[in-house]
Formats: structure tokens, sequence, C-alpha cells
């Protein structure tokens, strides 16, 4: 017998402390991965989760408990360029058939009002728009307009919408009002394109109004 041993049955008060401890250390240990576990379900079901609570609250008028969502934990450079490198990519048209068609009559005829001015596609609100209030700019930051005409300066001055036969779905009105309501607090114009009602002769008399006649005409 070892002299350890020998000396906690000699000592029965000592071995009944050391049992005690073991059994308090294994109950926390227990609970510990009991609480992990839980929380695991709860966050791989937390769609029943929801769904149990929100039927309980119509039926019987209970308050559904605060649910907490945890915001995924952001990707640095690192992981992007691995996650690309095992992607693959491939080339999407920037605009469509129908698009491509409005962009290039109106780059033609913007160019023949004035050289200086140029037509940009698919042009990001948040490249074009700046605002000190965080919350707005997140808004319209993702947003774009189809076209955007540039003065000579490369100033945004007029951004032309083309809508498409399927364009009014779901929520793009409400879309439009968001792009057209802070485009219009910046002092950039809003004009719509519709396909199948604008004519050629329309859209040419839309940009002889928009641009400006080129700086040494009006000299």
């Amino acid at each position: 017998m070892s002299p350890e041993l020998s000396y906690l049955i000699q000592n029965p008060a000592l071995l009944i402390v050391i049992l005690l401890t073991g059994a308090f250390l294994g109950i926390l240990v227990e609970r510990s991965q009991a609480e992990i576990r839980r929380r695991a379900w709860r966050q791989k079901n937390r769609w029943r989760w929801e769904r149990k609570y929100s039927q309980a609250n119509i039926e019987h008028g209970l308050r559904m408990p605060k649910i907490v969502h945890f915001q995924p934990r952001q990707r640095d450079a690192a992981d992007q360029l691995r996650i690309v490198i095992a992607a693959d990519f491939t080339i999407q048209p920037l605009l469509n058939k129908s698009e491509a068609r409005v962009f290039k009559e109106l780059d033609q005829m913007v160019i023949a009002c004035n050289p200086g001015w140029q037509v940009m596609a698919q042009v990001s609100l948040g490249e074009i728009l700046r605002s000190k209030d965080a919350e707005a700019y997140s808004c319209i930051n993702s947003k774009r307009v189809d076209l955007l005409l540039m003065d000579d300066d490369c100033q945004p001055r007029h951004a032309i919408e083309y809508h498409g036969t399927g364009h009014h779905q779901k929520a793009a009105a409400a879309r439009d009002a968001v792009k057209k309501e802070a485009l219009r607090r910046a002092g950039i114009g809003y004009h719509e394109v519709m396909a199948g009602h604008t004519t050629p002769s329309e859209l040419r008399r839309l940009v002889e109004r928009l641009v400006d006649k080129p700086k040494a005409a009006q000299e």
C-alpha cells in the first residue's frame, strides 16, 4: 500500500473532503458540458424555438422571449483570400441586352451634346453619395443606379433608371423611392426610362435637356 493511501485511511476526514471536492468538480464539469450542448441545440433549432413561441404568443397572448442573434465573425483578408482561391469565377455581363442597347444610345446622344460628359453604368450609390448619418448611409451603400451622367468635372449630375418589363415586382418601387430621395437630397437628378414606352426621340430630348452645353460654346 502506498504511503499516500495509508495516510488517507488513517485520516478519514481528509479522505471525505477530497471525495466531496472531486464530486463537486465533477458536477460543475457536467453542468458546463450540458449548458454547451443546450446552447448548440438551441442555435441549431432556433427556427423551431421562434415558431413555437410565436404560436404561443398568438394563441395565449404570451410575450415571446428575446432571441439574441449572434453576429458571424468578420472574415479578415487572409480568410477571404483562402475562400476565393478555392472558388471558381466566371464573367457576368454588366448590363443585359436591353440595358446595353439603351446605354449605347444614351452614350452617343450625350457625347453629341457635350463630348466632356460621360455615361457610367451600374454605379454604386455608396461611391457617389456621402452622409454623416451612418444608418442612413448604410441604407443606400449597396444600392446602384443603372446609368449615371457625369459632367466634364467628373461630378455626378443625373441618374437614369431603366425599367424593363419585369421591373415592378415585389419591393422594387420601395427601393426606387429610397434611391430617388437620397439622390434628390444630394442634388442629383433622377429620371426613368420605361421599356416599350420611352422612344429614341424622347430619350434624345431628355438628354438635350439634362446635358450642359460645352463651356467653349457658352463663352
